[in-house]
């Protein structure tokens, strides 16, 4: 499969994740989609990221800032595990979308999004075999 064939696929079933959000009751906005390689070297030496290889560079991630009943989630550091929680059954429907689909707040694929030690839960991405120069 081509990059741009992966990249077909993780358009449309970001689709139906925003279809799949509003009908959950969430709205949200896009925050970053595609990221330049300056950008992402910045991000992992300020420790924003852990990787070099970051998706966004592939355009197959995307990170989305959510909102519930007119409160935007992860502003409140008090309230950030049940932030994850609530949007739990968000991140499990994305997984469920294509088996290459990674949700940051559950980036081993434990079940349980508050394990992880980096927990990135407004990212969704596609995982991709090709590696970036």
């Amino acid at each position: 499969m081509t990059l741009g064939e992966k990249q077909r696929i993780f358009t449309w079933n970001i689709h139906l994740l925003i279809e799949f959000v509003y009908k959950q009751g969430f709205q949200l906005s896009f925050g970053e989609v595609y990221r330049t390689l300056e950008q992402q070297k910045i991000y992992f030496q300020t420790g924003r990221s852990k990787t070099m290889n970051s998706l966004h560079l592939k355009r197959l991630a995307v990170d989305f800032n959510f909102f519930k009943d007119g409160r935007m989630l992860f502003q409140d550091a008090a309230r950030y595990s049940e932030d994850v929680m609530l949007l739990k059954p968000v991140g499990d429907y994305w997984i469920s979308l294509n088996t290459d689909n990674r949700w940051g707040a559950d980036w081993d694929k434990d079940g349980n999004p508050l394990n992880d030690k980096f927990r990135d839960p407004y990212h969704f991405e596609m995982q991709d075999n090709s590696t970036i120069v």
